[in-house]
């Protein structure tokens, strides 16, 4: 028996988990040296950790490596990166975009990279404070791979590329890539399962060929979907109406019935399943567990909280105040707020802006006394030049000198001066 193999049968992490090729295969798609990926193996490890110890892990969809550090600062344990918020204001083409997969598919990886340089930077500025190991900056990237931006072999690429970034994990949602939506908007084409099922493999083998525990979560569309690019799955048949959009898809019923056969037919490839909903509902989380559950008791569910929602409108504030342990009683151990970073952003760039007007530097000034108080809560962005690590930099010119260098840039600057 191979090293992989006896990984695979002995170690308690695959349990449940299905690979329809054998190790032989993956050795042999192995490049000849190992390539250590340890942003990515170390932030699974933790994830997988949290996803058995802990009732659910929170987290927000994050635009920059700073907003990311903030939330790690604040307590956050887990990183969201959305391909909403890529596409809407952080993507490598620069435009703003909305959530149909117009942006580059390099956009994701390059966004999980800066994310964990940021982390980086933050350790290294603790360091240099002498403060080192007081925080894991690390946490964990669960990264959005959309459709795959095409199909398995597509997606078997992008997951290497998550993968070289570093993220933890990486979830992948079955609608037809040329065609793919926000989860809540209109027009979404399915692909068949077992198609689906394919891509689900790929990301697999892909983690597996680079030696990387990586945690695979599939989203299913089917609750709101009406549309399906093609009718040769025996798993999709059931809900098909016998019609034909203007475009040639064919058209189908969707519903939490169609989403339930389709969470269980990808379950054996996924170690989280997400199902998109149009609603907060309570009733509707419930039994799209229990049904899953029946069939495979170990799955572990995501949960988008989605800003798409007028919570409000559904929820009364008790309700709201108790969604997310709630859930986490049925088993929704990742849930996340998907373009939370942009709305914050958003709304306290527009906030700011309006005062900054009409009071002047009042505003500002007001701002960075709301700064100065949160610095005994551990909010240290007060000091710009540090946290952007000046001090890490001159640490290094004093060693390079020797220590005699007058250039360092910390020490005299204004910052030391009067933020002390």
């Amino acid at each position: 028996m191979s090293d992989i193999e006896h990984e695979w049968k002995t170690n308690p992490r695959w349990r449940g988990i299905t690979r329809p090729y054998k190790a032989e295969t993956v050795e042999g798609l192995k490049p000849s040296i190992d390539i250590e990926y340890s942003f990515s193996k170390k932030g699974a490890g933790r994830f997988w950790k949290q996803l058995q110890e802990q009732p659910f892990i929170r987290a927000m969809g994050a635009l920059t490596g700073g907003q990311a550090v903030e939330m790690a600062r604040g307590g956050l344990e887990a990183i969201y990166l959305s391909g909403w918020q890529v596409a809407g204001d952080a993507n490598e083409s620069g435009h703003t975009y909305p959530d149909q997969s117009f942006y580059p598919c390099d956009s994701v990886p390059k966004l999980v990279k800066r994310i964990n340089n940021a982390f980086m930077r933050a350790d290294l500025v603790e360091k240099t404070d002498g403060n080192g190991g007081d925080t894991d900056w690390y946490l964990p990237i669960i990264a959005d791979g959309e459709a795959g931006f095409g199909g398995s072999l597509h997606t078997f690429e992008l997951t290497k590329h998550m993968i070289e970034a570093g993220a933890a994990a990486i979830h992948l949602e079955d609608q037809l890539a040329t065609e793919k939506k926000c989860g809540h908007l209109g027009g979404k084409v399915l692909i068949p399962a077992t198609q689906f099922i394919h891509k689900l493999v790929a990301a697999r083998l892909a983690a597996d060929v680079v030696n990387v525990p990586l945690i695979i979560m599939a989203r299913t569309d089917a609750g709101s979907a009406r549309l399906i690019s093609q009718d040769c799955d025996e798993i999709d048949r059931p809900f098909l109406t016998g019609e034909r959009s203007p475009e040639g898809y064919f058209k189908t019923r969707g519903g939490l019935e169609a989403a339930i056969v389709r969470a269980k037919a990808y379950a054996p490839y996924v170690e989280l399943i997400w199902f998109e909903t149009s609603t907060p509902d309570f009733e509707e989380a419930r039994v799209f567990a229990e049904e899953v559950r029946k069939d495979f008791p170990h799955i572990k569910f995501g949960y988008n909280c989605s800003p798409s929602f007028n919570w409000a409108a559904h929820l009364s504030d008790d309700e709201v105040a108790k969604f997310q342990e709630t859930l986490a009683e049925w088993g929704y151990a990742f849930q996340f707020i998907t373009s939370g970073g942009w709305h914050i952003v958003r709304y306290n760039s527009f906030k700011m802006a309006r005062k900054y007007r009409e009071t002047g530097m009042s505003a500002f000034v007001g701002l960075q006394k709301s700064e100065f108080s949160a610095v005994s809560e551990g909010y240290t962005a007060v000091k710009q030049q540090r946290e952007n690590g000046t001090g890490y930099f001159d640490a290094v010119l004093e060693c390079v000198t020797g220590g005699t260098a007058s250039t360092m840039a910390l020490g005299e600057s204004t910052e030391a001066e009067q933020f002390s």
